[in-house]
This record gives structure tokens, C-alpha cells and sequence, in this order.
């Protein structure tokens, strides 16, 4: 009897584990997701980029992983007919005080290896992006957009062709262990797995203490939110132009990105979401609100970040704060230029118990259960070679290799 696994989650991520070990033949996978679709919240809501690694500490699992699932991605896409536009991204320093992150930037790009990158000076990034204003740039020419959701869609599909499930409004409820077996409980049925796999985003620390799994680290949900700029104005940007980044945040400050489809939008922000599903203001949870606020970290996190937070939710409710931000980059840009708010994604954000935010992936083992902890971006350009590390290192499965299958208990007890 083939061994069944379960996967909590149809993200990109948890699509990709399943479609990993389905292409074997020799499990019986199942993916729950609780939503009526694939790939409704993180993997749906972002802008669609394949990141190169530029950002990334060299060594780090972002860092190999970002690396090997860019070509991964790149791959599936030809495979698949699917769109993968190589539109390149500017890392641009507006001042000279920006210039020692930069160099930082170009320093972490080469140790990882980006393909075709390259030091620019101020009048050669305007070569690439005419409109843009900086005193040098860092060019990564391969940096590309997709489609995350039609990538997700096509890997179920894959899933389901090699005799796989993917169960939509699956929401889990409750996960126990008994008779050497998982139990996952949803609504009006209960799925027994012989391993689990949790890949469940916003809700993956919920999961974690159904499954009795430590309650750090946390999930913060932090809002992004994007505009769209005028059609008739979009020529300002060709492909990407990205701030150097803040190393206190882990986020990358708001930036211009020409999408697949060729619409360009401005954002993300970043504020903290008053719920895990929270894609606007108006979206409230009370009980996931005060979990943060209660929360040991809280009042650390709050302390070292305080004005951060306050330009971000300023920056959120005030249109002119936003729009200041994005004018650094491309001056002549005008208000009526950010045309339309185009909604939000939402970052399922792990922090521990002291109040740090986690950088690097996080996958925890706990018996026949692999959790993933923390799969922020560039958790979508990474699914592929997450999937692969996930399989072979935490199921102990070759996933170049049939019939290699070995107990939970062979499986390492480990976070990384």
C-alpha cells in the first residue's frame, strides 16, 4: 500500500511538495486547502517576481534556494507555455548616503552568483531606465515577472494528472496522532496520513499548535498595498526599479514593477494587518489582533520599529505620504499618476517570543509532521527547490529516485 501524505496548504509552496512527491508514483498525496481555490492568499497577492538573490545572506537557504528555483521557475514556465518575462530590475541609491547598502547589495549579489549582474553608475542606469533618478544602481538583468497563480494552477494540475488530490474548502480544524497515524479533521470529514506536511502561510502557526508544535514563532500579518499606475503613463518604467534596502526591516520599501501582463504597479508598503486575512482596514479580527498584541515580542518589536510603523500606516491612510515615497525614484511622476488602488497581499510574517522578525526560511520537524515555520519571499521564485529540500531532507525522499521512501522517525528532529 502506497504511504499517504497530506498537505495543508495549496499555496505555490504546498502545491510544489505535493507535485514533487506525486511525480514519484509511489505516494498517495493529498492537498487541503481551505479556500475554493489555489493559490488565494500569499502566492495571489503579490507582484509576480523571480527574484535573482541579490538581497539575500550568502549561504542562507534564501540564498540557495532563490537561486535554484529561479531556474526551476524559469523552466516550468517553457514547459508549460506559461508567461516568464526576463524584464531585468534596477537597485537604485537615490543619495550618497545610500551608497555603503548598495555596496553591501552588490557584494551579496556576486558571493550569490546573479547572472548578468552589474555595478551602474548615474547616467548608465538611466540608459536602462530613462526616467529613473539615482546616483548608481545595481542592474540585475534576469530578474524576471510571472504569473504565480497560473504557475500554482498548472502544478495541481500536474498534481491530480499523476494521481494526486487537491480538495478545495478544505478547512483544517484539528490534527491528532494516534494508531501510528496523522488525523486531520475538516469539516464533516476526517483524513488519515501516514506523514504531513504543513505549508499554511498566514494560518501556519495556528497549525503548528494543533499540531502541539512550540507556539514560536508567531505569524504577524503585515498588509502590502499596491497602486496602479495610468495606463497612458506607465512608459516612466520599463521593468523594475527597487530602493536599496533598510537591513533593520525585512521589508523592501515601496518600488515600481512592470507586471507580466504589462500593467506596472507601485508598492508595496508595509503595515501591520488588523487580521491574518486582513486586505484592508476595513478587515478586522479582534481575537488575531490581540494574539499579536499579547504576544511576548510585542512591546520589543514595538519599541525598536515604532517609527517605521508610523510613516508606513501614514504613507497607508494618506495618499500624498505614499506617493512622496514613490516620487524618490521617478520624478516625473505626478498624484493622478497612482490611478487605482489595487488592492493588497498580505505577508505571513514569523517572529519569535524575544520580538524578532525571522529572516531566512524556518522548516521545523515534529514526528511524522514537517512544518514550515517561515516562507516569506522568495518563498514563490523558491517553491520548486523548497519542495526538493523539504522532500529530501525533512521526508527523507529522493526526489530524483523512486521507492525510497523511510519511517518518521529516520527524519531529522531540526529547524533551519
Amino acid at each position: 500500500m502506497a504511504a499517504r501524505i497530506g498537505i495543508i496548504g495549496g499555496g505555490i509552496v504546498g502545491v510544489a511538495i505535493a507535485r514533487a512527491l506525486a511525480a514519484t508514483g509511489d505516494f498517495d498525496v493529498t492537498v487541503l486547502e481551505k479556500e475554493h481555490r489555489v493559490a488565494a492568499h500569499q502566492t495571489g497577492h503579490n507582484s509576480g517576481v523571480v527574484h535573482a538573490g541579490l538581497y539575500y545572506q550568502p549561504g542562507s537557504l534564501k540564498a540557495v534556494l532563490c537561486a535554484r528555483g529561479r531556474d526551476l521557475t524559469r523552466d516550468f514556465c517553457q514547459a508549460k507555455g506559461l508567461p516568464y518575462r526576463e524584464l531585468g530590475k534596477l537597485v537604485v541609491a537615490v543619495t550618497e548616503e545610500e551608497l555603503p547598502r548598495l555596496d553591501e547589495i552588490e557584494r551579496r549579489a556576486r558571493e550569490n552568483r546573479v547572472p548578468g549582474m552589474k555595478r551602474l553608475t548615474a547616467e548608465e542606469l538611466r540608459g536602462i531606465e530613462p526616467h529613473a533618478a539615482g546616483v548608481a544602481a545595481v542592474h540585475s538583468p534576469h530578474t524576471a515577472v510571472v504569473d504565480y497563480a497560473a504557475i500554482t494552477e498548472a502544478m495541481a494540475q500536474d498534481v491530480r494528472q499523476a494521481g494526486g488530490a487537491v480538495l478545495l474548502g478544505q478547512e483544517v480544524v484539528a490534527v491528532s496522532n494516534s494508531g501510528g497515524a496523522v488525523h486531520v479533521s475538516t469539516p464533516g470529514a476526517t483524513h488519515s496520513y501516514d506523514r504531513l506536511v504543513v505549508c499554511a502561510g498566514l494560518q501556519s502557526d495556528v497549525v503548528a499548535r494543533m499540531v502541539g508544535a512550540s507556539p514560536s514563532p508567531a505569524i504577524l500579518p503585515f498588509r502590502g498595498e499596491y497602486w496602479v499606475m495610468a495606463a497612458a503613463r506607465n512608459h516612466l518604467v520599463r521593468g523594475m526599479i527597487y530602493p536599496v534596502p533598510d537591513p533593520r526591516f525585512p521589508f523592501l520599501g515601496v518600488h515600481f514593477t512592470r507586471g507580466v501582463y504589462d500593467d506596472v504597479h507601485v508598492g508595496p508598503n508595509a503595515v501591520p494587518a488588523l487580521a491574518r486575512e486582513g486586505y484592508s482596514w476595513a478587515r478586522i479580527s479582534l481575537p488575531d489582533t490581540l494574539a499579536s498584541l499579547r504576544w511576548p515580542g510585542a512591546r520589543a518589536l514595538a519599541r525598536q520599529h515604532w517609527r517605521m510603523g508610523a510613516r508606513e500606516i501614514s504613507a497607508s491612510l494618506l495618499k500624498p505620504l505614499y506617493f512622496r515615497q514613490a516620487r524618490q525614484f521617478v520624478p516625473e511622476l505626478r498624484p493622478a499618476d497612482l490611478a487605482l488602488k489595487a488592492g493588497a497581499g498580505v505577508r505571513a510574517q514569523a517572529w519569535a517570543a524575544d520580538g524578532s522578525l525571522l529572516d531566512d526560511f524556518a522548516v521545523d520537524q515534529l514526528g511524522a509532521v514537517t512544518l514550515l515555520r517561515n516562507a516569506p519571499s522568495p518563498a514563490a521564485t523558491s517553491a520548486l527547490a523548497i519542495a526538493d529540500h523539504v522532500v529530501e531532507h525533512f521526508l527523507k525522499i529522493d526526489p530524483h529516485r523512486r521507492g525510497s521512501w523511510t519511517s518518521p522517525e529516520a527524519a531529522p528532529n531540526v529547524s533551519r
